[in-house]
C-alpha cells in the first residue's frame, strides 16, 4: 500500500469511527506500528488530525483568525447565542469567554436582564456598553490576538478573585475522551481557571467542533454541565457526549 493510500485510509477511519488506534490499524493492514505512527505524525503536521496517546482524533477546523471565524457559520452561531442567552438568569454573575459565538451571545442578551458579566474579551465588553442593566467587569492582561482575549499572570490573578455562577466557554474541539480543547496552551490555562472558579460551565459549539480535538486540554467532559449546539446535529454524534454526562441544549 502506498503512503498516500495509507493516509487516505487513516482519514476514512477517522471520519467513520471518530478515532484511529495505531496498533489495531497496523494489525489490520499487516504493517508495523512505526509505519502507522509516521503517517500519523505527517498528517498531524498538515493539520489533518490530532495525535493522542495510542493513535489520533479528528483535528478541529476552528483555527482561522478571528475575522474569518466571525464570517463563517454566522446563522448557526446566532442560533446558539439565542439559546444560550435564555439560560442566563437575573442576578447571576456570568463569565463570558472570548470567541465569535460569545460575541453574538453578548449582542442577544435580553435588554431587561439585570446581571453581572465578567469577561477577558474586549470585544464582548464593547458589545455590552449600551446594555442598560448589565454591570460589566473587564479582566486585563496580555492580549492574545488570535482570540482577542486577555491572558497571562495579571489575568489569572484577577480571575482567581472571582466566583461566577456560570461560565460560557468557547472551545475549538469537544470530544468525549479528549474533553474540551483549544489550540493555545496559555489560553487553555486561563479557560481552565475560569471553569474552576465557576459553579457551572456551559460550552457553545457548532457541529464541526464536536468529536474533534485540538492540542491543549481545558477540562474533561465531567467538568462541563451543558452543551449548546445546533438542532441539526445527528444523535450519533451527540450520543457519546450525552453518555459522558453532558446535558444537550439544541438551538
Amino acid at each position: 500500500m502506498l503512503t498516500s493510500e495509507r493516509k487516505a485510509l487513516i482519514q476514512t477511519v477517522l471520519l467513520r469511527d471518530g478515532r484511529v488506534v495505531a496498533k489495531s490499524l497496523a494489525q489490520e493492514l499487516g504493517l508495523s506500528e512505526d509505519t502507522i505512527r509516521r503517517d500519523l505524525r505527517e498528517l498531524a503536521s498538515e493539520g489533518l488530525l490530532q495525535r493522542v496517546h495510542g493513535g489520533a482524533l479528528p483535528a478541529s477546523p476552528a483555527v482561522a483568525d478571528f475575522a474569518r471565524r466571525e464570517e463563517s457559520g454566522s446563522a448557526a452561531k446566532l442560533a446558539l447565542a439565542r439559546a444560550a442567552a435564555a439560560l442566563i438568569r437575573p442576578g447571576q454573575i456570568v463569565f463570558l469567554d472570548g470567541g465569535t459565538t460569545n460575541v453574538q451571545l453578548a449582542r442577544h442578551l435580553p435588554r431587561d436582564l439585570s446581571a453581572t458579566i465578567v469577561t477577558h474579551s474586549p470585544s464582548i465588553a464593547v458589545e455590552l456598553v449600551q446594555h442598560p442593566h448589565l454591570d460589566v467587569e473587564l479582566i486585563g492582561g496580555r492580549l492574545f490576538k488570535h482570540s482577542i482575549v486577555a491572558v497571562g499572570a495579571a489575568s489569572a490573578e484577577a480571575i482567581s478573585r472571582i466566583r461566577a455562577d456560570v461560565y460560557v466557554m468557547g472551545v475549538t474541539g469537544l470530544h468525549p475522551e479528549a474533553g474540551a480543547t483549544t489550540g493555545d496552551s496559555e489560553e487553555a490555562s486561563i479557560k481552565r481557571l475560569i471553569a474552576r472558579q465557576s459553579a457551572e460551565t456551559i460550552v457553545l459549539a457548532t457541529e464541526e467542533k464536536l468529536g474533534a480535538a485540538s492540542a491543549y486540554c481545558i477540562v474533561p467532559i465531567s467538568e462541563i454541565a451543558s452543551l449548546v449546539t445546533q438542532a441539526s446535529v445527528c444523535d450519533e454524534k451527540l450520543a457519546p457526549l450525552r453518555a459522558a454526562g453532558l446535558e444537550i441544549v439544541s438551538a
